[in-house]
């Protein structure tokens, strides 16, 4: 892990779409979608490593990150504004560039 959490609240970000193989936290169906960082959860143990009983791993930040459902699932139509919230390790992440 880096000295301290590399994103803060409210930056936008996108979640990599990655697709290795074994044992993998972060759900499918966010994989290449873009949320917003509401807050830093603090550092904890990889859960990716903790799967193969790898405690010995440094721990990684996490992030609780908020997808609008239209991000989501944008064939859905339903006009309302819900949201999706997930907690996701650091890595798993990329910042999304801002345009002027």
């Amino acid at each position: 892990m880096t000295a301290g959490p590399i994103f803060r609240p409210g930056q936008r970000v996108r979640v990599r779409a990655w697709h290795p193989p074994g044992h993998v936290r972060t759900p499918f169906y966010l994989r290449g979608h873009r949320g917003e960082i509401l807050q830093v959860v603090g550092p904890m143990p990889n859960p990716e490593d903790l799967a193969y009983g790898r405690t010995d791993r440094p721990p990684v930040a996490v992030y609780r990150v908020r997808f609008a459902r239209r991000e989501l699932w944008p064939e859905d139509g339903d006009p309302h504004e819900d949201t999706v919230v997930a907690d996701l390790c650091e890595h798993w992440l990329e910042p999304l560039e801002t345009r002027a």
